[in-house]
């Protein structure tokens, strides 16, 4: 495998002690996944806040969102017989499934790309209502004819699914509810209608027939979605041999709309590729990388949180018109940055 990324010098730009958590309590154990967008001449970050309350020795510790919109912690004895805690980010008690963290949606600017700060008098974005009771997460960022749409995973025990809320200024948002029901995820809206409908790839799941693809739907309004059609799928015995989804919005190139993915193995490592789609008509992929372009082989890649990941859903492309700076979640604790030529990658693109 061949890694094509160029590092920030600075990674990680943001880990969990930069970020005091949001409530007496809770402590902030994670940061992942950042959406990107740029607004008021900075670069900003919708960062996904992952909290939980301090462990005790023999306690498995947790917070939910009740419907009314407070905060109910979790406690569970680890050696109690009705628990399964296998996995550091989902553990099931009495045959339902919990998350380890409760997530919600930070923002952060920077006037250089490197350093973020938290600006004063900017809402946190959290679970509202009984779809997001485990929380909101990783939240992709388009903006379509002067508003920006943000879609993020819906978590809570009746499934997870993908949510929408709309923005001018980032101070007071519409909320457009779940726009793509359980189970689905990794939503990414395209920055610009084709044929004047919205389009949208997401990732619906199956676990017994199908499985973790991505597809694409279109939309008269971008808030109702139809004309659903898999496009991507896992490749036996590959690095995304077990899960695709994908990353930020889709990237307008002469040779057509260049979507930056990320793929999984059966062991659970994480690396980023690449597709593209026919400009007129996205549901005609065109090439795909058979080779990552970015793994995890840092430090701050390999060991956190869930180690041995790196996960995109924000980039922005710079004005040369070729370098992408991608920001990424490594090993579902720290906030990072590299950057790609956009050359280079269809470059590596194989005709399907």
């Amino acid at each position: 495998m061949k890694d094509i990324a160029n590092r920030f010098t600075e990674n990680p730009l943001l880990s969990p002690a930069d970020i005091p958590a949001s409530r007496e309590g809770l402590e902030v154990t994670c940061l992942l996944n950042p959406g990107v967008f740029q607004f008021e001449n900075k670069i900003w970050l919708a960062v996904r806040v992952a909290e939980r309350p301090k462990q005790i020795e023999n306690i498995i510790s947790f917070p939910v969102l009740t419907e009314a919109g407070t905060i109910q912690i979790i406690e569970i004895l680890k050696d109690d017989p009705k628990l399964i805690a296998t996995d550091a980010r989902v553990i099931n008690y009495k045959g339902t499934d919990y998350l380890t963290t409760l997530s919600h949606i930070r923002l952060l600017c920077s006037d250089d790309g490197r350093k973020f700060y938290e600006p004063e008098n900017y809402p946190h974005l959290v679970g509202e209502g009984i779809l997001e009771t485990f929380g909101i997460e990783d939240c992709r960022v388009s903006l379509i004819e002067g508003r920006y749409y943000l879609t993020f995973t819906a978590v809570s025990d009746n499934g997870v699914g993908v949510g929408l809320r709309t923005t001018t200024d980032w101070k007071n948002f519409q909320k457009h509810g779940m726009i793509f029901p359980a189970h689905n995820k990794d939503c990414a809206i395209f920055e610009e209608k084709i044929n004047g409908l919205f389009y949208a790839l997401h990732r619906p799941s199956s676990v017994d027939i199908g499985g973790n693809y991505i597809w694409i739907a279109s939309s008269p309004d971008g808030i109702h979605w139809g004309n659903h059609q898999c496009i991507i799928k896992t490749r036996k015995d590959s690095w995304d041999s077990k899960r695709v989804g994908a990353g930020a919005a889709p990237i307008k190139t002469e040779k057509g709309w260049l979507e930056i993915y990320h793929g999984a193995n059966e062991y659970h490592q994480y690396c980023l590729g690449a597709f593209l789609m026919d400009l007129e008509n996205p549901t005609k992929v065109i090439s795909r990388t058979e080779s990552p372009i970015m793994f995890p082989k840092t430090n701050y890649e390999l060991s956190g949180f869930f180690g041995n990941v790196v996960f995109t859903n924000g980039h922005i492309l710079e004005p040369d018109g070729d370098t992408l700076t991608i920001y990424y979640g490594a090993s579902d604790e720290f906030v990072c940055g590299a950057q790609f030529s956009l050359a280079a990658i269809i470059s590596l693109l194989k005709e399907i």
